[in-house]
């Protein structure tokens, strides 16, 4: 056999694996957390956790959006939903830790420009790249799900 100076083909991530293993490890921070969580393992399409938290009484339709290694996650503006949170995954090798970035979906819907509004808005390949996320202040954001529910009228309007 001969040996060769070139480096192996490295196989690429299955997206499906990488996704699911991005939804377990929400799913196990936000139990941790004290919320009760619960996956919808594909049953429901544009949600991929329920969360309540008990001491608020808020549920959350979370999206989980998980990547390998830091990079962009792919994520078009036009498809997100501003009543949903979304946790972005950074999974990391094994033995280092996992990273987290938590927004609410209304930041992600109406504040574009936060997120590099030209990656973001793409018709091609919209994402939003980890550094961004980073540099907003989202790292380890958990504090979203302890946000009470604002109360609304029955117009929609806030109520004092």
């Amino acid at each position: 056999m001969e040996k060769t100076d070139t480096p192996p083909n490295r196989k690429r991530a299955d997206g499906q694996v990488t996704g699911l293993a991005g939804e377990f490890f929400v799913a196990a921070e936000l139990l941790k957390r004290g919320l009760q969580t619960s996956l919808t393992f594909g049953n429901a399409k544009a949600i991929d956790l329920l969360a309540f938290n008990p001491r608020t009484e808020r549920s959350f339709t979370v999206q989980v959006k998980a990547i390998r290694r830091k990079n962009v996650f792919p994520i078009a503006h036009a498809k997100v939903n501003p009543l949903h949170t979304y946790v972005f995954v950074i999974l990391n090798d094994p033995g280092q830790a996992v990273q987290y970035f938590i927004v609410p979906g209304d930041t992600l819907a109406k504040e574009p420009e936060r997120f590099v509004a030209r990656w973001f808005m793409d018709q091609k390949f919209p994402g939003i790249n980890w550094r961004v996320l980073q540099e907003q202040g989202f790292a380890d954001a958990w504090q979203v799900f302890d946000a009470p529910l604002l109360a609304t009228s029955i117009d929609g309007h806030c109520a004092s």
